[in-house]
């Protein structure tokens, strides 16, 4: 039997669904969750922290669309019985500069996924978590705390393909 990917998303995918000043992540995004997450393509994550993030938004419309979107997909909530332990991981990827402290969700977010040994964390935030060099850096504070799964921080349009 063929092992089903599971994805973690971060806050930033849900919100391109509604990215009129980028049309073409926004068309990439939505074409991620109507043909691949809608169909159960991916057994698809997020957490509280995403709902926490999302529940700061200004705007009260975008914020309940945005809430809207985990039931439209039926996407998952990981458990956050091991709490502790993700702040903990988060606050090594501050400590050693992968992700600045006013990012906290950035870093929780990678804690979670690491956590949970899901196998891809998705995000269109180049800046802070898509890219080579934080996924070598937080793979390096992994090991040395004993994380030894996996690390592959991507971008929605690495999902598109069967």
């Amino acid at each position: 039997m063929e092992h089903k990917i599971k994805i973690y998303l971060d806050t930033s995918v849900p919100n391109f669904l509604f990215a009129d000043d980028a049309p073409e992540l926004k068309r990439v995004t939505i074409n991620l969750f109507e043909k691949f997450i809608k169909n159960g393509i991916y057994d698809t994550y997020a957490s509280n922290f995403v709902i926490q993030e999302i529940k700061q938004t200004a705007n009260l419309e975008k914020r309940i669309e945005l809430l809207k979107v985990f039931e439209t997909y039926n996407i998952d909530f990981l458990p956050m019985d091991n709490l502790d332990e993700m702040q903990l991981l988060a606050e090594k990827y501050m400590e050693h500069k992968i992700i600045p402290r006013k990012k906290i969700f950035d870093a929780l977010h990678i804690a979670c996924y690491v956590v949970h040994k899901i196998d891809y964390l998705v995000s269109w935030n180049y800046q802070h978590l898509a890219n080579v060099n934080k996924e070598k850096n937080v793979l390096s504070v992994n090991i040395e705390n004993n994380y030894l799964h996996p690390v592959r921080i991507i971008t929605p349009l690495e999902l598109l393909y069967k």
